[in-house]
């Protein structure tokens, strides 16, 4: 049985903390490819959509095993699968170190990597979802910010360690961070409040009990039935889509224009440090205003700054536009495990956030290969920024057709038209 108030010192802080700290780690270490594609490129003579295809397919995978993930973390915790994943991330990029042909390219990027990333955000955010009521909105923000410091601090750090040791020692050094981080942060998850006899932050605010018990009660095949998940599906890949398009071929695009490798690469911290930033603030905006409108000004943004991509030439004006985007893209990003919350309640979101997610991945994972084809076609970046403004601008469609509810009054009405959608 559950307490009535929480202590005065809540664990789910701890779980917020230690969630941030694998996302970090994962994350960062996964868009460092974009860092080390020059030096494949180089050694091995492939082509950019070649070499990208097996960042694509570890993003698919990632998608289809966080379906997995989140099922399991439902049932069984987050600590267990976590650890899981952090050993199969961790020996995936030792064995980087070792490929020499492109079918162990993509059997250690693609396959082991790719199934390890399925637990870089649904169990953790999922878990997280459980633990807080009130303020879910900027704590899952500030999981989240864990991948924008992650995008800040180890993509510059892989930078470093190629120019010192080679790509190769330096995905063992990454392997090593990756096992020893992720699998020492699971150790301070739990599933949920209830196993520590504490409840949800925020739970015993709640003015109408049965509406939060009602809000929590969708089941992964009720709300596979519903229009609201499908737009929400559509919100999220064109949202991975513009992110991981541009993150992860910004670094050779700039190097393109004539900057130094350690410039570019310091595009890559400008992004995070914003996306650090972006993610916390849209979460507490969206807490306050709603998850529509914020998602409204993520995605204008976004546009924007795609645009802006497209003229961008002097390396300050590329900081302030990538700083923008980090900002509104992370903020984009970190909005969609709570509007899950908010829209299907708990008792499967896991498995409902990891469909969500699946539709992201597919998003982040066609991104990058189109936009590597295009490279390879046209020889420039120019069409490519233009796709990812256009795509920006119709996310607006689905997020304003889903009319987003606004706050924990508005609960009863949302189950009731779900329920009857």
């Amino acid at each position: 049985m559950a307490e009535d108030t929480n202590p005065k010192f809540f664990y789910g802080y701890i779980i917020v903390m230690a969630a941030f700290l694998a996302t970090a780690v994962i994350i960062g270490t996964h868009v460092t490819f974009g860092v080390f594609l020059s030096s494949l490129l180089v050694e091995f003579g492939w082509t950019r959509a070649m070499t990208s295809g097996a960042f694509t397919l570890s993003m698919i995978l990632e998608g289809v095993a966080g379906i997995v993930a989140g099922r399991l973390t439902d049932r069984f915790g987050p600590r267990i699968v976590m650890v899981g994943c952090g050993f199969c991330l961790g020996l995936g990029y030792l064995l980087m170190s070792q490929i020499s042909v492109i079918w162990q390219l993509y059997l250690f990027l693609g396959v082991m990597i790719g199934t390890g990333m399925s637990g870089a955000i649904v169990p953790l955010v999922s878990t997280v979802a459980k633990w807080f009521v009130r303020r879910r909105g900027v704590m899952t923000g500030i999981v989240l910010a864990g991948t924008s410091a992650g995008i800040m601090i180890i993509p510059l750090l892989a930078g470093r360690l190629i120019s010192a040791y080679g790509w190769r020692t330096s995905y063992i050094v990454l392997g090593i961070i990756v096992l020893i981080s992720v699998i020492l942060a699971a150790q301070f998850l739990r599933r949920d409040p209830t196993r520590m006899r504490l409840l949800p932050y925020g739970a015993n605010e709640v003015k109408e009990e049965s509406s939060y018990q009602r809000a929590t009660g969708f089941s992964l095949q009720q709300a596979i039935h519903t229009k609201q998940l499908w737009f929400l599906c559509v919100m999220y890949f064109i949202a991975l889509f513009c992110q991981l398009s541009i993150l992860v071929h910004i670094v050779i695009h700039i190097t393109g224009m004539g900057f130094s490798a350690a410039s570019a690469a310091s595009i890559l911290s400008i992004i995070g440090g914003a996306s650090v930033v972006g993610g916390i603030m849209m979460g507490n905006i969206a807490d306050r205003i709603g998850y529509g409108p914020s998602l409204i000004i993520c995605f204008v943004l976004t546009a924007i700054t795609s645009f802006w991509l497209m003229v961008a030439r002097e390396m300050w004006m590329l900081y302030l536009v990538t700083a923008i985007w980090g900002f509104a893209t992370a903020g984009m990003v970190a909005l969609f495990s709570p509007i899950g919350a908010q829209l299907f309640g708990l008792n499967s979101h896991g498995a409902i956030f990891g469909v969500v997610n699946l539709t992201g991945t597919i998003g982040g994972a066609t991104g990058p290969v189109l936009i590597g084809h295009i490279f390879d076609t046209t020889g420039s970046y120019q069409v490519a920024f233009l796709i990812c403004a256009a795509a920006s601008i119709i996310g607006i469609i689905p997020t304003l057709l889903l009319k987003l509810a606004v706050g924990k009054g508005e609960l009863d009405k949302r189950s009731a038209s779900l329920t009857d959608g």
